[in-house]
Formats: structure tokens, C-alpha cells, sequence
């Protein structure tokens, strides 16, 4: 029996590559059901997945992250394939990403990008993209080199075990940290990456998304890393307070006084906060610990990917 595939296409306002997009997947992938997510497009991007033979769903709320959410949700199938509509992903790299997921019986493949066209992948996107992906293999493991491609293959169970709160672009930062915190097996496989054919219009803006992703890394530090994070603000407020309160001491200790009693009060609540940080970073990091073993559940209790079966003969 072969895996059911199912192709999932968020899009918004993507008339100008959507038909071309599906009919590329479709050739690439005979077999799968191809879903595309509109996301309150005002053009005719819903109108042309149509004619192109893709099933549409309408997601209201706006967001990529929402779009994901939805197609996650509605769509049931062994493996998932999820690509942007833009037309700057290679659909022929569909089935060897398809393929090594199945073989290694991994959870996600990521399509790493490879072009030499300086439009396609800007110099400040690549850069940051740099930056936020080194961010997050410094706090949850080095196992990723392109955090932000929006080409991946998932199996069921790490679909069906994916939280999806993210609103917007920031969702491949969090389908990152989800497979890392589950030490999911994962892997990578370079893939082409194109610029967008004339008439499209990335919908992404660096600086208000780049903060958007980065204040989602600080999100998923604060909920799967609470006490490395608490401990780094415990150790601020407990240098400043120390900082500020040893030479008071040291001139109660050589003249019996307290001359400067603002500065040793402020020092003294430096000190306390710093023990509640250490506290409540103790205290949260036993409630992560119970939320990762709740997901690693749910994640198991959807079974993984199979390759390709022949069927049994007569």
C-alpha cells in the first residue's frame, strides 16, 4: 500500500503563480491530493487553484501561520507535503524529499535553499535568516541550517502532534523548535530556490516579520526553556544587586554605618527578585518538563511513517 500524500498550499494573493504551482506539483506527485489554503486572497488565486484541480479551503483568519494551521487540521493523509505558492520552490524536488522521509522514516525533511540569484534570496534575508536559525540551534540543538524554508515534508504524527500557535511567517520557526524539543528524527536535502516569476509580490517585510520571528524564539524559550531563561535574569538582577550592594557593606564593616540606605535597600530587592527568577524558573521548568511529555505522547500515539508496501501476491 503507498502512503496517502497530500500537498498543502497556504497562499495569499498568488494569482499570478498558484496555476502554475499546482500544475507542477501535480506533475510531480501524481498521487497526492492537492489543497490550497486561501487566506482572504482578493484576487483570483482561489478561482485558479480551482481550475488548476486543487481542493481550496478558506482560512479567515489572516496569517500563514493560520492558513497552516487549517490545512493541518482539515487534511488527513500519511504524508504531508508543504510548499508556498509563490513558484520560487522546485516541485521536481517533491519526490526525493517525499522519498527520503518515507526511507529513513523520519518526521520532517526541510528543502534547504540553493540559487546564485542575488533577487531570489536577498543578502540582508539570507543574513538574518542566518542569525535566527544559529539563535535557535544555540538554545535547542545545531540540527537545522535553514529555519525559515517554507518547502518541507512532514509525517502524520508530527502534523497531528504540532501545536500550530503561530500567526504568521514565524510558523517554520516553530515547526523548528517542535521537532527539536521532541528530538524528532529530521533531516535536510538542498533544493532549488528560484526568484518570483514577474507579476508576483512577496508578501513578506523583513523587519516587521524578522521581529515577529524573533519575538516567537523568545515565546518558545520562555514555554520550553524557562530556567535557562530565569536563571539568565536571576544573574543579572543577582550581579547588579551585588554590584551595588558590597561596597555598602563594605562601609558598614569599616564604620559601623549605613549612609547610603536607598542604594542598600535597591540592592537588597535586587537580590530578592533574583531569587524569585531562580524560583520561578525552577518551579515553570518542572511545568515544561510535563507539557513536553504530554506532546511526546500525542506524538506517539500517531504512527510514523511506512514506506511503500507492494502487495502481497496471489
Amino acid at each position: 500500500m503507498s502512503p496517502r500524500l497530500a500537498v498543502l498550499i497556504p497562499c495569499y494573493n498568488e494569482d499570478a503563480t498558484i496555476g502554475r504551482v499546482v500544475a507542477d506539483m501535480r506533475a510531480a506527485l501524481p498521487h497526492a491530493v492537492i489543497t490550497v489554503i486561501d487566506n482572504n486572497s482578493s484576487d483570483r488565486t482561489a478561482a485558479l487553484a480551482r481550475e488548476a484541480g486543487a481542493v481550496v479551503l478558506h482560512e479567515a483568519l489572516q496569517g500563514k501561520g493560520h492558513a497552516v494551521r487549517r490545512g493541518f487540521a482539515d487534511v488527513e493523509a500519511d504524508v504531508y507535503v508543504l510548499v508556498d505558492g509563490d513558484g520560487t520552490y522546485d516541485a521536481q524536488a517533491a519526490p526525493a524529499l517525499v522519498a527520503l522521509l518515507l526511507e529513513e522514516r523520519l518526521d520532517m525533511v526541510s528543502a534547504t535553499r540553493v540559487t546564485d540569484a542575488a533577487a531570489a534570496y536577498r543578502r540582508g534575508h539570507r543574513f538574518g535568516n542566518r542569525v535566527l536559525t544559529g539563535l535557535v540551534g544555540l538554545i535547542f540543538g545545531s540540527r537545522v541550517s535553514d529555519m525559515l524554508s517554507g518547502y518541507r515534508v512532514f509525517s502524520r504524527r508530527f502534523v497531528k502532534s504540532y501545536p500550530a500557535l503561530a500567526a504568521g511567517f514565524e510558523t517554520e520557526t516553530e515547526f523548528t523548535v517542535h521537532a527539536l524539543e521532541l528530538a524528532m528524527p529530521i533531516a535536510e536535502l538542498p533544493t532549488a530556490y528560484r526568484e518570483r516569476p514577474e507579476g508576483s509580490v512577496s508578501k513578506l517585510n523583513t523587519w516587521r516579520d524578522g521581529m515577529r520571528i524573533l519575538r516567537m524564539i523568545l515565546v518558545l524559550v520562555k514555554e520550553e526553556r524557562p530556567l535557562q531563561l530565569f536563571s539568565l535574569v536571576a544573574a543579572v538582577l543577582i550581579v547588579a544587586g551585588l554590584g551595588l550592594g558590597l561596597p555598602v557593606v563594605a562601609q558598614f564593616m569599616r564604620t559601623g554605618l549605613v549612609p547610603r540606605l536607598p542604594t542598600a535597600v535597591l540592592a537588597l530587592g535586587l537580590e530578592l527578585l533574583g531569587s524569585l527568577a531562580i524560583a520561578s524558573g525552577l518551579i515553570l521548568d518542572s511545568v515544561a518538563r510535563g507539557r513536553r511529555e504530554m506532546k511526546r505522547l500525542a506524538y506517539l500515539s500517531v504512527p510514523g511513517p511506512q514506506p511503500a508496501r507492494e502487495p502481497p501476491g496471489p
